[in-house]
């Protein structure tokens, strides 16, 4: 099984502040703040979310095809993801614009000032799948990830249209859409993915609950944290995983589009939902032990042996019962 992963592709400029940034701020001058920061440090970073879980895909053996927009200074970022193993064919350049940029400085106390410019993101809509689907046989699923919201909206019809499965993980976006955008992006999905707090949301913006929710869709993955994650389908018992334990935290940023990269490369092996899972949790933790979102090394033996030290010797199965027909 090959998977299209669609979403953001950026790069990150993070900063650190040695100071308090609410020190700076005066209570009787918040009418008129005209601010300036002498950081410490400076770190740029390749992230967005799809081209964070394709490198995943890429480390574990995957051959990804990458769909997002960027801008013409994307070349070296490309040429590394095409080195690791992605298919960045399907990339569309800007002429005129970058490639998105987050820019955020951090201070001491972990108070955060960032920008987020979308850039060559707001051409993405402009992609049509159908078209990259022609162009690339055998595809056999789509993951729709956080980008510019009308390309969400068209990559989702486009799967409907051509009957291609498709997982649905509007994460961080789902603050700007509306409930009838959600309810368009998750029904008929094969999978949801959210966190913890995407999960309230989503049902607090939908106007759906849990029940509705599963019956639209065939498994919600929900992951929480240090907790591990969460398997739910109509019908069945509730599944929680695990996390692998005693893992190095370093750096939280794209731990969870990690364990979408390992869950989804051991989806397209075929299989079951808990095992799953419990790749997405181990190269999670890589993930977590390494500052960046794409400077983690992994490799299918590295992944093997984690998940044999975490859950086969450790002895920590899933919570619930997997029946025999709830294979993916």
């Amino acid at each position: 099984m090959r998977i299209a992963v669609t979403g953001s592709i950026a790069t990150d400029h993070l900063m650190t502040f040695p100071g308090r940034i609410t020190d700076q701020l005066l209570a009787d001058r918040l009418d008129h703040v005209s601010l300036s920061f002498l950081v410490d440090s400076l770190e740029v970073r390749d992230g967005g979310v799809a081209a964070n879980i394709a490198y995943g895909l890429a480390a574990l053996g995957r051959r990804p095809l990458l769909v997002g927009a960027v801008g013409a200074d994307f070349d070296r970022y490309g040429r590394r993801l095409a080195d690791q193993g992605v298919d960045i064919s399907a990339v569309h350049i800007s002429p005129t614009r970058h490639t998105a940029r987050f820019l955020c400085t951090t201070d001491q106390a972990g108070n955060q000032i960032a920008s987020f410019y979308a850039g060559a993101m707001s051409e993405a809509a402009a992609i049509d799948l159908a078209a990259v689907v022609r162009d690339h046989t055998g595809l056999d699923l789509v993951h729709v990830g956080a980008d510019e919201p009308a390309a969400m909206l068209r990559h989702t019809r486009a799967c409907r249209a051509l009957g291609l499965r498709f997982i649905a993980d509007p994460s961080q976006q789902l603050a700007r859409l509306d409930g009838e955008q959600i309810r368009e992006l998750v029904a008929g999905a094969d999978h949801l993915f959210t966190n913890e707090y995407e999960r309230g949301l989503l049902i607090a913006k939908s106007g759906w609950t849990r029940a509705d929710v599963l019956r639209q869709v065939g498994t919600w993955v929900t992951t929480l944290g240090e907790k591990g994650s969460r398997i739910e389908r109509a019908g069945d018992p509730v599944l929680d995983v695990p996390a692998v334990a005693g893992a190095t935290v370093t750096d939280p940023t794209g731990v969870g589009d990690a364990f979408r990269a390992g869950y989804l490369a051991s989806f397209t092996k075929g299989e079951h939902a808990v095992a799953c899972a419990q790749a997405g949790s181990a190269l999670a933790a890589l993930a977590l032990a390494s500052v960046g979102t794409q400077t983690y090394t992994a490799s299918p033996a590295l992944l093997s042996d984690l998940l044999t030290t975490s859950y086969e010797t450790a002895g920590r199965p899933a919570t619930g019962l997997l029946p025999e027909d709830a294979r993916p």
